[in-house]
């Protein structure tokens, strides 16, 4: 299980302040509530992990822990069993399944919450590629039905160009890391438990340079936006998800990157909406047209012109059917139902009124 950084989750630095925590979890949260998005279960998970990021980065105590667990690189793999009690930095830890008896997150004291929530229970953090990536993306109701394509931009984290993922500076020299002794790990912990993580200083990679890198200070690697156009299949709904193979995220170790998952949220259209594979449009019509019946021209989703008859004695909210211009998938095709909404005048001059009078006496039509 892939360990959760919460800044990026809330999409604020290490350095935010409280303040800007809290305007950061306020705008996600209303925008993933699981009360927007009903038919959205990805946006509940979504607001799951928001809420779980707010909830430790807004506690100062919490943060300050979270903080120390993520300076010692507590996001590339998991806790490990230490050999011997009250392990140290730099000294051996013998890997253990999680899952063991007698392992227990509270050993970790102030730390095990934090333990516990990032990484789960019982679970080993298994040798792979780079991370998946995650975006929901707001589809034009026209593009959803018919199928085309979106452009979405992605942020993304590659290897600097500058220094070729190395973190020196070009013509740097480079010596022995003197936080982890040249082995590239460290292990960090409390009681009987102790976590080996890359050295922080070098960054795993045993040697520091005399320089850093000036495009990205040691790092290795650089925050950029990737632009990516994103095929939108026909009849698309919201919810649906797509996969693109080797779109996501490098981790900068010379693995391939891996998956982009794209969640569609379809936008509502001014003039059409789906029931099923069938396209649904509302047209007005006045008073005169409902009782003597017309011809009118009715649009259809791809932007043509249907001559639809409307029989003599037509009630508000009766559907016509346009056989055969709704949504297909699957090798089935649905039609285009037509709403009827009669209208009536917001006022009538004394002329029409008296005409109106005498048609609802001819009638026999109570005013």
């Amino acid at each position: 299980m892939a360990a959760k950084d919460f800044y990026q989750v809330l999409g604020v630095p290490d350095s935010a302040s409280q303040d800007d925590i809290k305007k950061a979890y306020r705008r996600l949260a209303k925008q993933y509530h699981p009360d927007a998005n009903p038919n959205n279960p990805k946006a509940a998970e979504r607001f799951k992990e928001i809420s779980e990021a707010h909830g430790t980065l807004s506690d100062s105590q919490k943060r300050k822990q979270y903080d120390q667990m993520r300076r010692y690189g507590a996001f590339d793999g998991m806790p490990r069993r230490s050999q011997r009690a009250g392990a140290s930095r730099g000294g051996r830890a013998e890997p253990g399944d999680m899952g063991e008896p007698g392992f227990d997150f509270g050993d970790l004291g102030g730390l095990g919450d934090i333990f516990s929530s990032i990484f789960g229970r019982g679970r080993r953090e298994e040798a792979r590629g780079g991370d998946t990536l995650e975006a929901v993306v707001e589809v034009p109701f026209r593009v959803a039905m018919l199928g085309g394509k979106v452009p979405v931009t992605l942020p993304v984290t590659e290897t600097c160009a500058t220094c070729k993922g190395s973190g020196g500076a070009p013509g740097a020299t480079w010596s022995t890391c003197p936080e982890c002794q040249g082995r590239g790990t460290i292990s960090f912990g409390q009681g009987n438990f102790a976590v080996n993580r890359p050295c922080p200083q070098c960054r795993g990679r045993g040697r520091i340079p005399s320089e850093r890198c000036p495009t990205c200070r040691g790092a290795g690697e650089i925050r950029t936006e990737r632009r990516v156009n994103i095929t939108v299949p026909s009849a698309t709904e919201t919810g649906d998800r797509v996969l693109l193979r080797g779109q996501g995220q490098s981790n900068g170790q010379g693995t391939p990157p891996g998956d982009l998952v794209i969640t569609f949220q379809v936008q509502p259209d001014r003039f059409f909406r789906r029931e099923g594979l069938d396209i649904v449009a509302d047209i007005p019509i006045n008073v005169a047209q409902a009782a003597l019946g017309t011809r009118v021209r009715v649009r259809t989703l791809d932007g043509k012109k249907v001559l639809l008859r409307i029989p003599p004695g037509t009630q508000s909210g009766r559907r016509f059917r346009i056989k055969g211009q709704g949504l297909e998938k699957n090798g089935r095709r649905g039609d285009q139902l037509v709403g009827v909404q009669v209208t009536v005048p917001d006022e009538l001059t004394p002329e029409q009124q008296e005409l109106m009078k005498k048609f609802a006496d001819s009638a026999g039509l109570k005013y």
